[in-house]
């Protein structure tokens, strides 16, 4: 440390002190920055007795204005409750068909019902709708019981194979292992897969066809084209809700999977699935 001194160059006195020969030079503030510092302290003292801003053991002051966040927010989705209560009569109204035939109302109603696939059905079907195995793609035009507005409505609300719903989408393939023969199950899943153009051994193609007319084509149809009616599915595209080829196919064939989807009617609400409904259709994948 030594003695205070003024600055040659500056010529501003220092501060006394003296770090490796350079002094600190006693230059203070400008006056606008520390009445603008003055300023601010004034500021943030009247803001904090002005607004909500220490917090309590339980709670936090007020604020002698009596603000509140909370409140805004409050008023805020009131109003907009209010603003979207025309729609929401509107589709409380009308059926899914009209619905998916307005415009307006169309574009609220998918809004609305992605923002309700994603809280509920997002867990199976995937955030993209994609689905998995086991689980179908909704973005896709292959539907087990029909990809209409009004058929997926049905869907929706009673759901599939859910025992507690009297009007839910029921069909049951039957366990084929306790039916047919181990031969008879290899040869018309080679069949099977033959429609979509993979099979490995075509010579069981011909016994397999003669199988599956005795045995499949009731619910599948003579084209194995699939009937909606029974959520029978197609067989003759690529899409495959168990696993494709040959083994998969025996194995659903010897002892098929039975999906199971909830009855959403009750828990929802019927306005709610509408906008369900039409989100799922406008996905690009309803017929």
């Amino acid at each position: 440390m030594s003695d205070e001194h003024i600055d040659e160059i500056s010529g501003i006195s220092t501060t006394g002190h003296e770090w490796d020969g350079i002094r600190e030079l006693n230059n203070p503030l400008p006056r606008w920055w520390v009445w603008t510092f003055y300023i601010t302290v004034v500021w943030a003292i009247g803001y904090t007795i002005a607004y909500p801003a220490w917090p309590l053991l339980h709670s936090a002051t007020t604020g002698v204005l009596g603000y509140s966040s909370r409140h805004d927010v409050g008023n805020e989705l009131a109003a907009a409750e209010v603003a979207k209560g025309k729609y929401v009569a509107a589709v409380e109204s009308k059926t899914v068909s009209e619905i998916a035939a307005d415009d307006a109302l169309r574009e609220f109603a998918v809004a609305a019902g992605g923002a309700a696939f994603k809280v509920n059905c997002v867990q199976c079907h995937g955030s993209g709708a994609q689905g998995s195995a086991g689980f179908p793609n909704l973005n896709d035009d292959d539907w087990l019981w029909g990809g209409k507005t009004g058929q997926i409505q049905q869907t929706i609300t009673h759901g599939i194979r859910f025992a507690t719903d009297p009007d839910t989408r029921l069909s049951e393939m039957p366990a084929f292992g306790d039916i047919i023969t181990a031969d008879q199950i290899a040869q018309v899943s080679a069949y099977v897969a033959s429609l979509s153009g993979k099979v490995k051994d075509a010579s069981l193609i011909e016994p397999g066809a003669k199988v599956f007319a005795e045995n499949c084509v009731a619910c599948h149809g003579d084209n194995a084209k699939g009937n909606k009616e029974f959520g029978a599915p197609d067989l003759t595209d690529a899409i495959w809700l168990y696993g494709s080829g040959e083994a998969a196919i025996a194995a659903q064939i010897h002892a098929p999977k039975q999906g199971v989807m909830p009855a959403w009617g009750e828990r929802l609400g019927e306005t709610k699935v509408k906008e369900l409904a039409v989100y799922i259709h406008s996905l690009g994948g309803g017929e």
